[in-house]
């Protein structure tokens, strides 16, 4: 970001001197004044003067076309000096004005700049150039104003002032003392819109210039060849617009220095006031360059000053028609590139120095002159219909950056704070929530198989509800003849089905000769406790009890997102009918992986299943801050598919249906259960209503492809590094407020903040990483609005 640099000279003049000269620096926000002041010094007028001197003389010598009218008219008395110090005096033929050599004019500049130099290196100045000095690097970016309403001492070139010499990325512009700030409009339409205005071009050559504007890209250009004024100021009134006013033709300044003439065709010359309401137009409708490429612009710069228009390029003396198109295509080059409007400027400028041989002092004929009120654009601004910053936002309103980084720090401390009490807990399980719902879809798993007694198979008519020992008996004895992995009965058989009837021992014994069949039991206490089928050994039973987060959202949360995987009994508590202390989906796992010689064993109190380690849950885990975390529970990795697992009804089975193909069954795990919607086991999951079956069906689906396709498990950041990740956001939203002065720009940038945000969060899900969404979104907008807030209220 440029510095800016708003050197105001006050009233005064060279013959009197500056009594109060004040300079401010704008540096990142941090705004310092210096004062100091400057005495007369008429001298470097009267050297200013035998340089105009000699460059005119040289050029009519050399027969160059000059676009100006009058500027070859020169009163020879005026310049004759008295020959009061030799060393300073240039003695010039006037009968014979080619006697005017290079090496003569070489000497003047090399006099103007000693003077210059001199001049601001007075006691009274110096302090000045040593605070801003102290202040700036010499790789800033420098926009440097001299604010003047003295005709002549802006005719001064002041970039040959030593302090150019050092800040090379430092490029001076001119001002007036009065200033207003203008509107942001824009013009319409996806290019940048020129007005080219091509003025009288007797002994001129301007079709140079046409052609380099006409083929910029990213333009759209209308050009006025020789217009009548009627026709000017219609198109200058254009609804749409203009961003740049362009002028190629001849020009010149009155004696005032506050007056100048553009000749806009071969009969007819016009002042910037005889165009005032037109242009006061186009500014209003967003125009903010206007470059005259014609001779003696300081008169047409001070007449546009009082319009308040943001930027106007003229040249200071007549400009010979090379010089004023190399300018053109080294200015729009750059500036068309990238580059800043300054930089762009300067590098123009300086290149122009490759032709002084032939034009001597044409690197110092351009000009900028600049309303302070307003920021300069770079083309892509002007393109795109960007906002530009207005530059007279009083800088003291923005803060510190220490300040912006401390309020960073305290608002993670609160936001962190909120969250170990577990208030934002809600609303981080919604945006598990959310983050999940977003996750790339994925295949059923065919590993495992679902058996599920839909309406038709518990009808009446068919097998009955509760499911008869005899059905199920039959069931799984077909099923074991074609060798699943195991077989797991989602159905609670603690009792006969019907009461005393002569199967139940038959389907006991099929349980305790296939030790691969897992039954189920529920509850962790004898009064909501549900038995196992009796006579199975607890190495074949599993619970199926699920946890959902209403503990952890006061009652208002009843969503699965855990899977409980064993627990230990408590010692203090009635003793359950359920007293095994490992899941229903953990026993169907193990004998799976017992089928295909993958080690199960515990590590440090966590299930290791061949290489991988289920790390269970603490009670700061993600986004949960206060959970029991008793046993070794699990965050729930939902596959994203409509259908978890291949799927068939009992009937499909018994009956050898073309639904059934047994190739289904062999080393998978089976699923048996209840699929029929009039028997209620509905669940909330981050997918929506679930069956109980379906979701130990994930649970199971999970772990198998954590070990066999490296599926990864839900991981959270240690509580540190959720911190470090806030902290990052937080600052983030500071600092694009401190550094982005202009409202859309703001609201742009925090929302593509925003976006990033979401877009880390979401990648780092889908490989398992549960990152701090909520809190790191509250810090991005929380520090931003204060740092805004701050900003307004200075």
């Amino acid at each position: 970001m440029s510095k800016i640099v708003v050197l105001n000279l006050g009233k005064g003049n060279l013959q009197i001197g500056f009594p109060f000269v004040t300079a401010q620096l704008n540096s990142a926000g941090k705004v310092m004044q210096f004062t100091g002041s400057l005495p007369a010094f008429p001298e470097l007028l009267e050297f200013y003067r035998r340089w105009q001197l000699l460059y005119e003389l040289l050029y009519k010598s050399r027969s160059i076309n000059i676009r100006s009218f009058s500027s070859l008219t020169i009163n020879q008395d005026e310049y004759e000096y008295e020959d009061e110090d030799e060393d300073d005096d240039i003695i010039i033929d006037e009968a014979d004005i080619t006697h005017v050599s290079n090496s003569d004019f070489d000497d003047i500049c090399k006099q103007l700049k000693v003077s210059l130099d001199n001049w601001l290196d007075s006691s009274d100045f110096r302090s000045i150039e040593r605070q801003l000095r102290k202040e700036l690097h010499s790789q800033d970016e420098i926009r440097f104003i001299i604010q003047t309403e003295d005709s002549q001492l802006r005719k001064i070139p002041w970039y040959i002032w030593q302090f150019f010499q050092d800040y090379r990325r430092a490029e001076i512009s001119l001002s007036s003392l009065n200033f207003e700030p203008g509107k942001i409009k824009h013009t319409c339409g996806k290019k940048v819109r020129i007005l080219a205005i091509i003025g009288d071009s007797h002994g001129i050559d301007v079709e140079t210039d046409r052609k380099f504007i006409a083929g910029l890209t990213d333009a759209e250009t209308v050009f006025l060849v020789e217009p009548q004024r009627q026709e000017l100021d219609e198109f200058i009134w254009d609804k749409k617009g203009w961003d740049i006013l362009f002028f190629a033709g001849h020009s010149n300044t009155e004696d005032d220095g506050n007056t100048g003439n553009v000749y806009i065709n071969k009969t007819d010359s016009l002042t910037i006031n005889q165009l005032k309401n037109a242009l006061s137009r186009a500014i209003e409708t967003g125009l903010q360059l206007a470059i005259f490429n014609s001779c003696e612009g300081l008169g047409l710069a001070a007449q546009l000053t009082e319009l308040h228009i943001p930027q106007i390029i003229v040249m200071r003396e007549p400009i010979p028609d090379s010089v004023a198109q190399q300018f053109l295509k080294y200015f729009l080059t750059a500036f068309a590139k990238g580059e800043s409007f300054y930089l762009s400027v300067r590098e123009a400028r300086e290149r122009l120095q490759g032709i002084e041989a032939e034009f001597p002092g044409a690197s110092w004929l351009p000009v900028i002159f600049q309303n302070p009120a307003e920021m300069p654009p770079t083309w892509q601004q002007l393109r795109d219909k960007l906002d530009f910053i207005p530059a007279s936002l009083p800088p003291s309103i923005r803060p510190k950056f220490s300040t912006v980084i401390l309020s960073s720090v305290i608002i993670t401390v609160l936001l962190m704070g909120l969250r170990w009490l577990g208030i934002m807990q809600p609303w981080e399980l919604k945006a598990f929530d959310f983050l999940m719902q977003k996750m790339p879809i994925q295949k059923a798993d065919k590993r495992i198989l679902v058996i599920g007694a839909d309406e038709e198979d518990i009808s009446s008519s068919r097998y009955g509800y509760p499911l008869p020992d005899k059905t199920l008996n039959q069931l799984l004895e077909k099923i074991q003849t074609y060798q699943p992995a195991a077989i797991g009965v989602d159905i609670f058989r603690d009792q006969p089905v019907p009461k005393n009837n002569n199967n139940q021992q038959t389907l006991l014994n099929q349980w305790q000769e296939n030790k691969n069949i897992i039954a189920i039991c529920a509850g962790n206490n004898l009064k909501n406790s549900i038995a196992p089928p009796q006579n199975i050994s607890v190495r074949q039973i599993g619970f199926v009890d699920l946890y959902d987060d209403k503990s952890q959202t006061q009652q208002q949360d009843d969503t699965i997102r855990r899977y409980l995987l064993s627990r230990t009994a408590n010692p203090i508590s009635q003793t359950s009918r359920c007293s095994t202390p490992y899941s229903f989906a953990w026993q169907l796992v193990y004998r799976y992986f017992k089928s295909t010689a993958i080690p199960v064993k515990t590590i440090d109190k966590n299930w290791q299943f061949g290489d991988v380690i289920v790390k269970r849950l603490q009670p700061r885990s993600g986004g949960y801050q206060n959970l029991d975390a008793s046993g070794n529970q699990l965050l729930i990795n939902y596959r994203n598919t409509p259908i978890i697992a291949q799927q068939i009804t009992i009937r499909d089975v018994l009956e050898n249906s073309n639904n059934f193909n047994p190739d289904w069954v062999k080393n998978r795990i089976v699923l048996i259960g209840i699929t029929a919607n009039s028997i209620r086991d509905i669940h909330d999951t981050p997918y929506g209503e679930i069956r109980g079956l379906f979701i130990h069906a994930h649970g199971i689906s999970q772990i198998l492809s954590a070990v066999e396709d490296n599926r990864a498990l839900i991981w959270w950041l240690p509580q540190w590094g959720d911190t470090i990740l806030v902290l990052f956001f937080s600052c983030l939203g500071g600092i694009i407020i401190w550094y982005w002065r202009n409202p859309k720009h703001q609201i742009i940038a925090i929302s593509s903040a925003a976006i990033i945000l979401y877009i880390v969060c979401w990648f780092a899900f889908t490989k398992g990483g549960w990152f701090p969404f909520i809190p790191s979104i509250l810090a991005l907008f929380s520090t931003g609005g204060i740092v805004a807030v701050w900003t307004m209220k200075r």
